[in-house]
């Protein structure tokens, strides 16, 4: 479902990414791994196309980083979810009316917009704070949000960039249980991170980058 076919990636004449070659199959839960600076933020976004590659070619479903057009990459962001380590919350906003905002940026009528919320809220324990302002919420809940406007597209597949880098350990451990919960259902789910005791009781397939490739990794030798 999802695939880099030789890609390459620099940025101001500075190499990210060299050749690289990596297939993801639908309903895989997978980890990207590696220190700071290596590339894992700079993967997702060419994943969901926010980047293209400097050379090769990367594939989500039906689209492709060759053809997609600017005025078509709603379509694709209609069918992921994208998840922040700092939230990207609007403040201004409800619990509710931030969902309904990302629902509505890409083109769901008012009907869907509300019945999406509503399941999506209900889904991460958050029903019961829809009409609270996002600035009264715990991060844990902050961060329970923003995998409740993810997953209101019922997306193919979420991506999540160092969705507990601001967490504490329990409530890191609250999203990870949320997210496995989530990928069960069948929605493949690719996760950044630096915490290695989250993968060890967690263990899924890891993907390290580093010396600006991916490499497989054993999640139970970290």
């Amino acid at each position: 479902m999802i695939k880099c076919t030789n890609v390459s990636f620099a940025f101001d004449e500075h190499l990210i990414f060299s050749d690289v070659n990596l297939s993801i199959e639908k309903g895989e839960f997978v980890y990207f791994v590696g220190e700071t600076g290596c590339g894992k933020t700079t993967l997702m976004r060419l994943l969901y196309m926010d980047i293209a590659p400097t050379s090769g070619v990367v594939k989500i479903d039906t689209f492709s980083s060759t053809s997609l057009k600017k005025r078509n990459l709603h379509l694709l962001r209609r069918k992921l979810g994208i998840i922040f380590q700092d939230y990207k919350l609007l403040d201004d906003r409800s619990v509710f009316d931030n969902v309904t905002f990302a629902l509505q940026a890409v083109g769901y009528s008012t009907r869907d917009m509300k019945m999406r919320a509503m399941q999506s809220l209900s889904q991460v324990g958050l029903i019961h704070r829809k009409t609270s302002p996002t600035g009264e919420l715990s991060g844990g809940e902050q961060q329970r949000l923003s995998i409740a406007r993810a997953i209101a597209k019922d997306p193919i597949a979420i991506l999540a960039d160092e969705p507990t880098g601001n967490l504490d350990p329990t409530t890191s451990a609250d999203i990870l249980t949320l997210l496995k919960k989530i990928n069960l259902s069948g929605t493949t789910i690719l996760l950044a991170t630096h915490n290695y005791e989250l993968i060890k009781k967690f263990p899924a397939r890891t993907i390290a980058i580093r010396n600006y490739k991916c490499e497989e990794l054993d999640p139970l030798s970290l």
